[in-house]
């Protein structure tokens, strides 16, 4: 349970730390769970030609080799659909202890205190494994290989979330340090309102709005988080060691307010009003992202993005 001095941190400036979150039984098996997923994924690899065989190559030897071989390894491996063009073989992961980080007791409990006991858990959700700044391919921009430039969570989901009870939870799966790239905030303002973005390489606050100066690294240990409000500006610092970062970005809202990908699925992970709605079946709930492929696949585009780069503040 968050702390009265924890709650009033949130309340005021808009982020909190909370080491030890995720059970470490909940922990472990998500290791377990993708280092399963990785070996399958290199099998595949490997019977291509596209990467060397994998003998003396442990988890992190296999993402870096796939990495360097220009294999995509995470849309296999994250937890969501893309926000681009969704095709009927579009990959994505989705097993038991996903689920169970997601519905994990001691992590609702906390979002329980932030925005009360109807609890949705939101389809806005990615996995983050960042290699060295020093093996990033020329030209590298992707927010969840590199530094993720300042934003809003608020603001780089669809309008009709603006007014959305939410929690954003920054799930550290590795040890997140300044050296390889934490989470870092600028503690919200009185009346904190959206900034304006600027759709560039990465979709991010346009300039002159965030004091570099006063960023606020937030290291925390593997089965910590850091949960923020949806309009605290965040980013993250460069991973400059010679080892991978592991996170998950996951949110929740209360239900039956708008989630800002209606057209991805949700579901109720918490309800104390009627219990009966939550749901507990992992497979159904990787059922309704296979549904929700297979149907955006045959629609237009479903953009995400309100911003313009041809604003006058991205000018």
């Amino acid at each position: 349970m968050l702390t009265p001095a924890q709650l009033q941190q949130f309340e005021t400036q808009g982020y909190v730390v909370v080491e030890d979150l995720l059970p470490a039984d909940v922990l472990e098996a998500v290791k377990v769970e993708y280092a399963t997923l990785l070996d399958n994924l290199y099998a595949q690899w490997h019977k291509q030609g596209l990467v060397p065989a994998s003998e003396n190559l442990d988890f992190w030897g296999k993402l870096l080799a796939a990495y360097h071989a220009r294999c995509d390894y995470f849309q296999p491996m994250d937890i969501s659909l893309p926000g681009d063009q969704i095709a009927a073989d579009t990959p994505f992961h989705f097993g038991p202890a996903i689920f169970d980080m997601l519905t994990a007791g001691p992590l609702l409990d906390a979002i329980e205190q932030l925005i009360g006991p109807e609890i949705t858990s939101n389809p806005i959700q990615h996995v983050r494994i960042k290699p060295p700044a020093t093996e990033l391919q020329n030209g590298e921009i992707r927010a969840h290989i590199t530094a993720t430039d300042w934003h809003q969570d608020r603001a780089v989901a669809l309008e009709d979330a603006d007014a959305t009870q939410m929690v954003t939870v920054w799930l550290a799966i590795t040890d997140a340090t300044v050296e390889n790239g934490c989470l870092q905030v600028q503690p919200q303002v009185p009346d904190q309102t959206i900034l304006p973005h600027c759709p560039r390489t990465q979709t991010g606050i346009a300039d002159g709005f965030i004091d570099a100066a006063g960023a606020m690294p937030l290291p925390v240990k593997a089965g910590g988080a850091v949960l923020f409000h949806p309009l605290t500006p965040h980013g993250s610092l460069p991973n400059t060691t010679d080892g991978f970062r592991w996170s998950f970005d996951i949110r929740f809202h209360k239900t039956g307010q708008p989630s800002g990908r209606q057209h991805f699925p949700e579901f109720v992970a918490r309800s104390r009003s009627n219990p009966a709605l939550e749901l507990r079946d992992w497979e159904a709930y990787k059922s309704l992202w296979e549904d929700a492929r297979a149907r955006l696949a045959t629609q237009p585009h479903t953009p995400i993005h309100r911003w313009q780069s041809d604003a006058p503040y991205c000018a």
